[in-house]
């Protein structure tokens, strides 16, 4: 069952999407963080549950990470979605720490590509998370340093890597 809620948040009302937990009893595993006007960002289906209770825990790590209060987060991801390429792209980005930038062809190179060839695809991947904030994609830039891309917004990247600190504001 696909269950939904939303959270506030300094980027504006947050949308949680997750399905129950095949590994926690009574927990959930998030499918989707999407903001308003993102770009393929999901929207409340017919026959989805909303029970904005089951994301407590994820709504608790981001109001800490959004209040400066935690670098990190432990969240169950659902399985399955995305290509075997976009996961290892979306893996990549897991690996990133709290204020540390790369680009586009450093993930590339990451995980076995040439950074030449695979920034595009690489940047397409990235495009597609369906996890904005918890699986860190706008902590990719340019290799020139030019913020790129983000499907929040550029200026919400520029805010999140400004609370993390790679950006002087």
């Amino acid at each position: 069952m696909t269950l939904y809620g939303t959270v506030g948040s300094p980027l504006g009302e947050l949308l949680l999407v997750g399905e129950e937990s095949a590994t926690a009893p009574g927990g959930v595993a998030l499918v989707s963080l999407s903001m308003p006007g993102q770009k393929g960002g999901a929207v409340v289906e017919d026959g989805w549950l909303l029970a904005p209770e089951a994301f407590g825990a994820v709504e608790e790590q981001l109001k800490a990470y959004f209040a400066g209060e935690s670098t990190r987060f432990d969240l169950e991801f659902a399985a399955g979605a995305g290509s075997d390429f976009q996961r290892r792209v979306w893996g990549a980005l897991e690996g990133l720490a709290y204020g540390e930038t790369v680009s586009y062809g450093e993930i590339a190179t990451r995980i076995g590509m040439s950074a030449g060839a695979g920034v595009r695809a690489v940047g397409t991947a990235i495009g597609r998370n369906p996890l904005l904030v918890v699986r860190p994609c706008h902590r990719v830039i340019g290799a020139d340093g030019a913020l790129r891309g983000y499907a929040g917004g550029v200026e919400r990247k520029q805010a999140l890597l400004e609370l993390e600190g790679a950006l002087v504001a």
